[in-house]
């Protein structure tokens, strides 16, 4: 997930699966022992959720010798450089650390000698994981040093009174079926819903959002199983390139870029009729929209299986209490607690273990008219390819969205000339 943004993205998910944000306590360093008593500190960014869920209140009564100290860093562009340098010096390290799915792949390349193996931690069960994230928090040598916590499988949020008012189905069973298996469906779709668009609508907030949907439903994008950068000369990475930039060119996107004030105000306006969404936007589509939007917005299926976000706890070798630390990270990842955390707070468990508790299989969304959230997103999730993680791979997503695909999108640039324009930038980024 984009946790720099969870504050806004869980601020309104519903009161039946959310609760408040995350409290910075300061400090950091390692565990010590006092009293008899073992203090472990977590390093989180952003509103991770484990303390408002009450899972640290919940371990501690099963551990009363137990003392869990939390320290959180809003962003996680402040959070992960701070994380490589403690790792570096061996110093300064919380006993238990998250990470960001888009730097896991560097720290299972980079970090790995410096972390504990958590496969063989007491009470981990990898059969309970989603194969694809445990393969993210997987070294090349074997060594899963990230237990995998939230994810963020997609569908396809949509409006429902702009879909009839055009001549779309709105039940979300036919809705899915307009675009079953195929993104260029999906752009068929949004050419029928443009000729009976309502005025001032378009099918899709950005072409942006629409690429980064498609690239994460494949296998491989911008790094080959060898670790090299092949983004440039990928199939898959340019068909999703120019099939994103044919709903620019054929204005079928608002022109919007994603997480800016302009997009928030769009959910309000109706400005667009569909948007790529992951679990945890659920709750951001919500508050921006508001109560208005209520039982006009549905989710439905998205083509093809994707994922967008989620993040991972590693355990520090130079912790002071690493059997304490690794049997807490595993406790915290287990399925009942992932049930716990998506409960309270909506985020998808990357445990599928967890998607036949009844928190999870019978969770609905009255926001969206009553949507089988728990079901639709195990499907999802299920389905999503392993997918190949590299260590840059946020640096060429940022750059190919903000950099190229917006020039398409906003400037009427030509799909070449904005790629053009990515592959420069992303280039110089990776001193290429």
């Amino acid at each position: 997930m984009r946790r720099s943004l969870v504050p806004l993205v869980v601020a309104a998910l519903g009161a039946a699966l959310l609760g408040g944000c995350a409290e910075d306590t300061g400090g950091g360093g390692e565990a010590t022992g006092e009293g008899g008593r073992v203090t472990l500190r977590v390093g989180v960014f952003g509103a991770f959720g484990f303390k408002e869920a009450g899972l640290y209140d919940a371990y501690t009564r099963l551990h009363p010798n137990v003392v869990i100290q939390q320290t959180s860093i809003a962003r996680n562009e402040n959070y992960y450089p701070q994380l490589l340098t403690h790792l570096g010096s061996g110093s300064g390290l919380a006993d238990v650390q998250a990470v960001e799915v888009d730097n896991i792949a560097e720290i299972t390349a980079t970090q790995s000698g410096k972390l504990e193996d958590l496969g063989r931690a007491p009470g981990v069960d990898r059969a309970a994981f989603l194969p694809w994230k445990w393969a993210q928090g997987t070294a090349r040598n074997g060594k899963t040093v990230g237990l995998g916590t939230d994810i963020g499988p997609q569908g396809i949020c949509y409006r429902k009174d702009l879909f009839a008012q055009a001549g779309l189905p709105t039940d979300r069973e036919a809705v899915g079926a307009l675009w079953a298996d195929d993104w260029r469906a999906y752009l068929e779709a949004g050419t029928r819903y443009q000729d009976g668009a309502p005025d001032g609508s378009a099918f899709v907030d950005s072409a942006s959002g629409v690429m980064a949907a498609i690239t994460g439903s494949g296998p491989e994008r911008f790094y080959d199983r060898r670790g090299e950068v092949v983004y440039k000369t990928n199939p898959a990475v340019k068909d999703a390139w120019n099939l994103a930039a044919a709903f620019a060119t054929g204005g079928l996107t608002a022109r919007l870029q994603q997480f800016t004030p302009a997009w928030d105000q769009a959910f309000a306006n109706g400005a667009f009729a569909t948007v790529s969404c992951p679990a945890w936007m659920l709750g951001y589509i919500q508050d921006k929209s508001g109560p208005a939007g209520k039982g006009k917005w549905d989710v439905a299926a998205a083509p093809k299986p994707s994922n967008w976000g989620g993040s991972f706890l590693v355990v520090p070798s130079a912790g002071k209490h690493r059997a304490e630390a690794a049997r807490l990270a595993a406790w915290l990842t287990a399925p009942a607690q992932q049930a716990t955390l998506f409960e309270k707070r909506g985020s998808f468990p990357s445990a599928s273990a967890a998607y036949a508790l009844p928190v999870v299989a019978g969770a609905t969304h009255p926001y969206f008219g009553g949507a089988p959230i728990g079901a639709i997103f195990a499907r999802a999730a299920q389905g999503v390819p392993v997918t190949i993680v590299g260590p840059k791979d946020l640096v060429i997503a940022q750059n190919l969205a903000d950099v190229g695909m917006l020039q398409v999108d906003q400037k009427g640039r030509s799909a070449q000339e904005g790629w053009d324009a990515a592959v420069k930038a992303i280039d110089n980024a990776l001193d290429l």
